[in-house]
């Protein structure tokens, strides 16, 4: 399932891998742990997120659970073809946050052999899909969805309910912000 290196020199082949799922699931922790994993493999790894989200760190990719990696903010999509430098790896986290030319950007990256891990929300606050998350799970090789668990009855939870006074689409926030909801009770909150 990894980056094949043969030793013929012969082209080495791209994927797109994505981890989706509602907040609180552990989606940036599992993007982390796959980073991390092929920075140990002697990987040349490069990481890049929105530059809107700030919650954590400026230049860092922070989980809940205050797992981190460096990365770099980035204002659209198409900036991280520009800042490619001989990678084998690209992560990607918060990816509906992006516009909807990251699905052709990863799609060229894989296309050039790199393998691209993305995580992001899968559905917003409402409970539709989100930005370009459903392009990127249906071009993607591996689709892994992380759930959190449910904050009223305890089932695995895909949700994600806001739970103060904002209609807008994006609002970064945290637990303050939102809980994890199953369907059932989603549904019921609605």
């Amino acid at each position: 399932m990894f980056l094949e290196n043969t030793i013929n020199n012969t082209k080495r082949t791209g994927w797109i891998e994505v981890v989706c799922g509602s907040m609180f699931s552990g989606k940036t922790e599992e993007l982390i742990r796959r980073l991390k994993r092929a920075q140990i493999a002697k990987q040349k790894v490069e990481i890049f997120k929105p530059e809107t989200d700030t919650r954590y760190h400026q230049e860092k990719v922070v989980s809940h659970d205050s797992n981190e990696i460096h990365s770099t903010p980035v204002p659209s999509s198409s900036t991280i073809l520009l800042l490619l430098n001989e990678v084998q790896v690209v992560g990607i986290d918060e990816a509906q946050f992006f516009d909807l030319e990251l699905v052709n950007v990863c799609n060229q990256m894989a296309n050039m052999g790199i393998r691209v891990i993305v995580a992001g929300l899968d559905m917003d606050y409402t409970g539709k899909p989100f930005g370009p998350m459903p392009g990127l799970m249906a071009i993607a090789e591996y689709v892994t969805k992380v759930h959190a668990v449910c904050v009223k009855c305890g089932n695995l939870a895909n949700h994600s309910h806001r739970i103060i006074e904002n209609s807008n689409l994006v609002h970064l926030g945290e637990t303050e912000s939102y809980e994890s909801l199953c369907r059932n009770c989603f549904y019921e909150m609605r």
